[in-house]
């Protein structure tokens, strides 16, 4: 172990656990530092090369870390245009993995994978790029490896060794049924539930992956959940009515279940006066640092003017600047779901704001974990902006069940099982 570099007791016993093991999953709870035990997995292996995946605003976190602790290793950002295959630790986003086909001919490598639920489609470009490699180690990192959704899981076992083919696994672990649906011929395979997921679990250590729950590790501070309700307006009532509405200047169709469903969530966001009203009292309530969630750039654009007079941050797909998060003790910091909820460290503040919500759980149950991690010594405390009567308090039950809304969408009264 790299003489600069404490590991916390559960992070060296995950790594004693799978000391045998040449294919690892360190499926620890966001917060657990995993970053540091997989890189410190990665450091034993003691490969010449190596190829670390991750999310594209993770590139540079990753680069200070083994900068910082593993300094005698060459550490190659590969996001560069000019970058090349060097020995050391080479690190690319998902995004840009498969746009480089050279990074196929390494061989005799570790491959390191951050956020491993990320290949879960296997389908995708990413995922048929990354399953194709002939890495000699693999160590995938994941809090949520498949959101309770085990039939994401196949891509990552075949990482970890485990040759069981697709039909095979889904035979033995996943239920589905046919949904008909009147309008169409022919029948959508969904998923409606698990067997055997005891004896999964047990296939999975036997191939390498280690488990570790947050409970099971600390006693993180409190989490305390509050709902703050405010009116629909007009608009939404006639919307839901109608399923057609002309607001500030645009006309909004629901004609289809998923344009239905975005006009509701825009209508209970951004063009909800009341809601952009609770956000002002509620961020002139305190002084306190505040993370906000949102989903749409209209919602920011509207949260950032009400926010004039705080110093702001933003984590979206096109910013990356928490200058002002990490200066001032009374800043307000805005987060996009796909671009903030995983890998971002913000437990100097204690405090999160749901403006509106995702649709995925795993983004969720992401985004809590973003202040409520080690280091957060504070009672953490979660504000969730309802508007009532409405698809957000839908939205929020199902999220509550640990499962994604837009499986609703497939549950229309023009619809039945077999």
């Amino acid at each position: 172990m790299n003489k600069c570099l404490q590991l916390l007791t559960h992070q060296i016993e995950a790594l004693e656990e799978t000391k045998q093991f040449n294919r690892v999953a360190y499926y620890h709870d966001m917060g657990l530092g995993k970053t540091f035990t997989g890189a410190e997995k990665l450091h034993v292996f003691n490969n010449e090369y190596n190829l670390l995946v991750c999310q594209k605003s993770k590139v540079n976190d990753w680069v200070e870390h083994f900068k910082e602790y593993y300094p005698e290793l060459n550490v190659i950002d590969y996001t560069k245009s000019k970058a090349v295959i060097d020995k050391g630790v080479i690190i690319v986003n998902y995004e840009l993995c498969w746009r480089r086909p050279e990074l196929m001919s390494l061989r005799n490598f570790t491959l390191i994978l951050d956020e491993s639920s990320l290949i879960q489609n296997e389908s995708a470009k990413r995922s048929k790029f990354i399953l194709k490699m002939l890495p000699k180690n693999v160590i995938l990192l994941s809090g949520t490896p498949t959101s309770g959704k085990y039939e994401k899981l196949w891509s990552q076992c075949r990482l970890l060794g485990w040759n069981i083919s697709k039909r095979d696994f889904y035979k033995r672990y996943i239920i589905e049924q046919d949904l008909h649906i009147k309008t169409s011929p022919f029948p959508i395979r969904i998923v409606v539930g698990y067997k055997n997921v005891e004896e999964l679990k047990i296939m999975l250590r036997k191939y390498g992956a280690n488990f570790l729950k947050t409970e099971d590790v600390l006693e993180l501070p409190e989490q305390t959940f509050v709902n703050i309700e405010v009116d629909t307006i007009p608009s939404y009532r006639k919307f839901q009515k109608d399923r057609i509405v002309t607001i500030e200047g645009e006309t909004l169709v629901g004609d289809t279940a998923l344009t239905k469903m975005l006009y509701e969530r825009m209508l209970c966001g951004h063009f909800n006066k009341n809601k952009l009203q609770a956000f002002a009292d509620l961020i002139e309530s305190t002084d306190d640092r505040l993370i906000v969630f949102y989903n749409y750039n209209r919602e920011l654009e509207e949260l950032q003017k009400i926010a004039k007079n705080r110093p702001i941050s933003i984590i979206n797909g096109s910013v990356k600047d928490l200058d002002n998060y990490n200066k001032h003790d009374n800043a307000i910091t805005f987060c996009q779901y796909q671009a903030a909820a995983m890998g971002h460290n913000l437990q100097k503040a204690n405090k999160i704001v749901y403006f509106t919500l995702p649709l995925s759980s795993e983004l969720f149950e992401q985004s809590k974990k973003r202040t409520h991690r080690i280091g957060q010594t504070k009672s953490c405390f979660y504000y969730f902006l309802m508007c009532k009567n409405s698809i957000e308090e839908r939205i929020l039950d199902t999220l509550k069940k640990r499962k994604d809304y837009t499986e609703r969408l497939f549950i229309q009264d023009d619809v039945f099982f077999s």
